[in-house]
């Protein structure tokens, strides 16, 4: 299987590689461990150090590090496990999938209608429920609409005028979502809780502010990079018979096996970023070899791991990287998905339920049957540090 979010001028050589104060690890057993590093290192991904520390009285959940952090992340996990999130939201993701599809007639935009889906899923696990969807999906879109940045440089590479732009294309749209989406949610739960992150977080003192920037969190990872996950799986499920053939008559845990793998191979978040604060060791060895190497980095480091070569590390997935092999032996604590949801304090809870919700449209959309219209175009978001798919088209009901 040929992976088909590869960006060009990114090598996959050599596993570890230093140029001055960033550091580059493409070995999965490497990555896991600076992930784990929960004292030394600190989040640097997502512009984590450009979002200004006292204007928040809690800091974001995706951007902090340390016991506050991991208190969080314990508390607002419970939401996404996977029995709550199939006793929860499969019913939901049923009925929207469905519906959905059926409004959709003969021929879908499959990145359209899967932000329409995973808007409104993942909706109703935050609790943001008072507002338009589809609208809403705008919204959050609009958001991504920034200039580029090199988070390896001090000023990330912008110019003032490209500061001023990114200001205004952030600050405008978190201010609509606020106004539209997140404030008349927040009044409903004040008067009512439910059983959903923005009650919770009401009810652990979050003021407004705080609870808008984890929304924008929440509509980022577990809106947006979902939509492109769907849209990459239908890809490679489309484009391979064989393995779209098993992947319907597969039991749930054999799809979601070959979801976790797709997942593997295209990881939609391409980078995750650390700042070293405090010295520490880890190590990489050679496939087949007893061989290892020690690297320290300093603080003020800049390790930047790149997931997609690490994903495909044959010292830790083993034989054939580049195929779908759902089940593949894996080293004991290694996910499924390798490092596509992170690992360590900072692993993405969502899983269960980006998974999920992936193989409830993707078993309704190829049930029918599907040919491709027009392939996605390849995008790149440096945001997310991961790839966009957009302008997928397929005709559905081409069953016989």
């Amino acid at each position: 299987m040929t992976r088909r979010a590869v960006r060009a001028g990114e090598p996959d050589v050599p596993p570890v590689e230093r140029t001055g104060h960033v550091w580059r690890v493409r070995s999965a057993s490497a990555a896991r461990q600076v992930l784990r590093e929960r004292r030394a290192t600190t989040q640097a991904g997502f512009t984590a150090e450009w979002i200004p520390k006292g204007f928040l009285k809690h800091h974001p959940i995706l951007i902090s590090d340390g016991p506050l952090h991991d208190e969080q992340r314990s508390a607002v996990g419970r939401f996404f496990a996977p029995k709550v999130v199939a006793e929860r939201y499969l019913a939901l993701m049923e009925q929207c999938a469905d519906r959905l599809l059926a409004a959709s007639g003969s021929e879908v935009v499959l990145d359209e209608l899967a932000l329409l889906y995973t808007v409104e899923v993942t909706a109703q696990a935050v609790g943001l429920t008072e507002s338009s969807v589809p609208a809403m999906a705008r919204r959050l879109e609009s958001f991504f609409n920034q200039p580029p940045f090199d988070i390896t440089r001090a000023d990330l590479g912008r110019t003032p005028r490209q500061w001023a732009l990114a200001a205004w294309r952030g600050l405008l749209p978190v201010l609509r979502l606020y106004l539209a989406d997140v404030r008349p949610a927040i009044r409903v739960r004040r008067r009512t809780p439910g059983q959903d992150v923005i009650s919770h977080l009401i009810g652990q003192g979050y003021t407004d502010a705080d609870i808008l920037v984890e929304c924008v969190t929440y509509g980022t990872a577990g809106m947006v990079t979902t939509r492109e996950f769907i849209a990459m799986a239908a890809w490679h499920l489309v484009g391979d018979e064989a393995l779209r053939a098993r992947y319907l008559v597969a039991g749930q845990p054999e799809r979601h096996a070959i979801l976790n793998e797709i997942i593997r191979l295209e990881p939609v978040v391409g980078h995750l970023y650390r700042r070293v604060r405090q010295p520490f060791t880890f190590t990489e060895s050679s496939t087949g070899s007893t061989e290892r190497t020690t690297h320290t980095p300093a603080p003020g480091d800049l390790i930047d791991l790149c997931i997609l070569p690490a994903n495909a590390d044959p010292a830790t997935v083993g034989d054939h990287p580049l195929e779908v092999c759902p089940g593949r032996p894996l080293p004991a604590g290694v996910n499924d998905a390798v490092l596509s949801f992170g690992d360590g304090a900072h692993r993405c809870p969502g899983q269960p339920l980006a998974i999920l919700e992936a193989d409830v449209l993707l078993r309704r959309l190829l049930a029918h049957g599907v040919r491709v219209v027009s392939e996605p175009t390849i995008g790149w978001d440096e945001l997310i540090a991961g790839y966009t798919l957009r302008g997928f088209r397929l005709q559905v009901g081409t069953a016989t």
